[in-house]
């Protein structure tokens, strides 16, 4: 045994480092902000322990097919068939690899010249705007652009100009004042399942002369020709530079994608640090992604009945009072408000078997937290009555007629009514 060996094996108790007195600090800020939504120290994350039967609306497989024969049989394959697995960072796969196919199957797929696979979403997103980012350029940002979107932003030591919400002309104000720059935008967005208007906004930046940015994480699979996206669907290729998507959602694997020219994808890939300094996926996680790609281009019966749920659901939830007019996706939000209320309306559906996905800061500003509902191709009609009916039950319970969300609708009925 080497000395190493027989240190580790001395010193093998739990023990916990002292902690300095800025992350002290830092970690005590977390904990006293956070006291007033906790209750018997369990975060507002934290909920109950789903029961058999219970209606789970959490996740983002859109299309049910995570647990498909077929895509974990492809994994299986892969894992008997490699026996020289290469353990490295993407940079240094050249030549045929099964990486490099599922890419180019990706690009014609999507209609884009080339397509680069990442560890994540996020990390296609922050390495993409890192890599890219112009010295005092700016960066057009959606206001609900998502967080691995800001995140790039400040990895490039940009300035980000937000933009009020699916808002084209207050973009377009925003350039004039400032110049041509970065746009960026979700095509879905993911904490209210708004759909951006994508063209309008593309044509926008494209007039100024501006870099063009899509995230088509949750409408990848589900929108356009089979599934290959609103960007595709619009036929918008040749005005949008980057379409980025996480593949964790109706790929329903652990990867990310940025789909660009030749020329840029050849950059991105040198100058992208989690590009750079992160290995490359391993030879199942490619045979699973190429797997479903097959089962999604092939998907259409399931890309209708997860528009058919939602609209089941989403017009049934409004007749109930509930403001959900802006969910135009598969995603909807139950926006309670103020964390503690947030709270309330966790516990009223989960105590009837309904699990959605709570949202609170940072994910969401401080007072519209809110519970997303994550409606997929195999929720049952039985299913989304059973979560109908809890919402009804329970309206009096979580004081529905005072949620700001609630107010702010009423409000808008009667200017609209007034006007």
């Amino acid at each position: 045994m080497s000395n190493l060996s027989i240190f580790s094996a001395q010193n093998r108790d739990a023990c916990v480092a002292a902690e300095p007195d800025f992350l002290s600090e830092s970690v005590d800020k977390y904990y006293n902000e956070r006291g007033e939504t906790w209750q018997e120290g369990s975060h507002i994350m934290r909920g109950s322990e789903p029961e058999p039967g219970a209606v789970m609306m959490v996740s983002n497989d859109y299309l049910d097919l995570a647990n498909h024969s077929a895509i974990r049989q492809a994994q299986i394959d892969a894992l008997n068939a490699t026996d020289n697995t290469m353990v490295m960072s993407a940079v240094y796969l050249h030549g045929n690899s099964p990486q490099e196919d599922f890419e180019k199957r990706m690009a014609d797929w999507m209609a884009m010249e080339s397509t680069l696979v990442c560890q994540s979403g996020y990390a296609a997103n922050v390495g993409l705007i890192q890599a890219i980012g112009g010295a005092d350029k700016p960066v057009y940002i959606d206001m609900m652009a998502h967080a691995s979107l800001w995140q790039g932003i400040q990895a490039a030591g940009l300035q980000a100009k937000p933009f009020r919400h699916n808002s084209s002309s207050h973009l377009a104000s925003l350039i004039k004042r400032n110049g041509p720059g970065i746009v960026v935008i979700d095509s879905v967005y993911s904490t209210n399942g708004s759909v951006a208007p994508v063209a309008e906004i593309v044509d926008v930046a494209h007039q100024a002369g501006c870099v063009m940015i899509v995230d088509e994480s949750h409408s990848l699979g589900t929108h356009g020709w089979q599934g290959s996206g609103i960007v595709a669907g619009l036929g918008l290729q040749d005005k949008v530079h980057f379409v980025t998507a996480s593949l964790a959602k109706a790929f329903a694997g652990r990867a990310g994608l940025i789909a660009c020219s030749r020329r840029l994808a050849e950059f991105i890939k040198y100058h992208s640090f989690p590009a750079i300094f992160s290995s490359a996926l391993l030879p199942p996680d490619i045979a699973a992604l190429d797997k479903t790609l097959d089962l999604i281009k092939s998907a259409d019966e399931q890309r209708q009945r997860l528009f058919e749920n939602t609209t089941y659901l989403r017009d049934h939830l409004a007749a109930l009072g509930y403001n959900v007019d802006i969910s135009k996706a598969q995603i909807i939000a139950l926006e309670a408000g103020p964390e503690h209320h947030t709270i309330v309306l966790r516990d009223a559906l989960e105590a009837n078997g309904v699990f959605g996905s709570v949202f609170c800061a940072p994910a969401t500003a401080a007072n519209r937290s809110l519970i997303r509902l994550s409606i997929n191709a195999g929720l049952t009609r039985r299913e989304l009555d059973h979560v109908i009916k809890v919402c009804r039950d329970i309206r009096d319970e979580v004081d529905l007629a005072n949620w700001p969300s609630t107010l702010r609708a009423q409000r808008q009925v009667t200017e609209s009514m007034a006007a």
